[in-house]
């Protein structure tokens, strides 16, 4: 990534914040612009992060301003169960819009884009293939908004690629994924006393681990890589051997007036079951993952070793108790940090004195 500028959207989100922390860490990067509606969660040192409304309209400013050659578009939602329906919209649809006019502009220095996308693109259905190759098609129409406005937004980086032969444009598409630190409808569910299945139903699931979502991004943005990636790690694990791993009991609900079941269970304070993963849990899903690892990616995890690990935080939590609260972004406590002479040039206690 030798003398890149790199532009972060979503640099508020779990996943934007991490990967600008990674990106950052090379020396050979120039600069790194984090773009985001929201305050960092995590401590950024060299990211300049600028707020922007949901609709990111300054990104042709912004891209003109800083020069940027590359970016990673991280800010797309894909938790139905966070946000509305207008603003899914508004970030999923409009921000790529907007930030693909920014990207495609005439003089733009963008040479590079890098979308963070789902294999909920794909959705899950009863007459769906063993595995999904990139080329796939899904087998019936897509059901929720959230699956809506992902394929919507793919559209326009599809056509943007095909405009715009000299900029190198990369699709991640990440199956269902799992981390200590991460948060989501499924990770929600396998951290209840017990989880949900389907009753008459067994589905073959692939998991991601958070670790890899990192490495693909920060892999894809150091190569040229265009094209369309699924990101699943190595093999399938059956919905019964996940909760087996995770020491979790499993409490059925009937796939006829699902629905119901599911809004049942939410007054019961049990587990919030969007449409699209009571589909998963029906169906599950499989896609093919070897065209990423021909490109040169190795994942550190395969999909049974991510439940493994998922489950070792399970137990390290009932040990020792929640983690600590999440830092949140400040920028003026960030830039006394920074520019501080009581900082700065503090001595460090116990450190060697020089010729010591």
């Amino acid at each position: 990534m030798s003398g890149q500028r790199i532009l972060v959207t979503g640099v508020g989100t779990f996943w934007g914040g991490r990967t600008a922390q990674v990106i950052e860490q090379d020396p050979s990067v120039e600069v790194v612009v984090g773009l985001d509606t929201r305050a960092p969660t995590v401590p950024l040192e060299r990211t300049e992060v600028v707020r922007a409304d949901s609709s990111y309209s300054i990104l042709s400013r912004l891209v003109r301003a800083t020069e940027v050659d590359t970016i990673l578009h991280t800010h797309l939602e894909v938790d139905s169960t966070t946000i509305g329906s207008r603003a899914l919209h508004e970030t999923n649809v409009i921000g790529t819009m907007n930030l693909l006019a920014a990207a495609g502009a005439p003089g733009s220095s963008v040479r590079k884009l890098v979308l963070k996308s789902s294999t909920l693109v794909y959705g899950s259905g009863p007459k769906d293939p063993y595995f999904f190759a990139e080329e796939a098609h899904r087998t019936r129409p897509a059901r929720t908004r959230v699956e809506r406005s992902l394929l919507e937004a793919e559209g326009y980086v599809s056509d943007f690629a095909d405009d715009h032969p000299d900029v190198v444009v990369s699709r991640l598409r990440f199956s269902n994924v799992l981390g200590p630190d991460l948060d989501t409808p499924l990770s929600r569910a396998l951290r209840l006393p017990v989880a949900p299945e389907i009753f008459g139903f067994d589905p073959r699931l692939q998991f991601t681990h958070q670790d890899d979502v990192l490495g693909a991004l920060c892999f894809t943005a150091a190569r040229d890589v265009p094209g369309i990636f699924n990101v699943a790690g190595d093999g399938t694990v059956t919905w019964s051997d996940v909760c087996r791993i995770a020491g979790r009991r499993r409490v059925p609900i009937t796939p006829v007036g699902t629905g119901v079941a599911a809004g049942t269970l939410r007054r019961l304070g049990i587990v919030d079951l969007p449409v699209e993963l009571q589909s998963l849990l029906r169906f599950g899903r499989g896609v093919d993952n070897q065209r990423f690892k021909d490109a040169g990616y190795r994942y550190r995890y395969t999909s049974a070793g991510t439940v493994e690990d998922f489950a070792r935080g399970l137990r390290l939590r009932s040990t020792v108790g929640d983690l600590p609260p999440a830092y949140r972004y400040d920028p003026e406590v960030e830039d006394f940090f920074r520019r501080s002479p009581a900082v700065v040039n503090r001595p460090t206690r116990g450190a060697r004195p020089p010729g010591g």
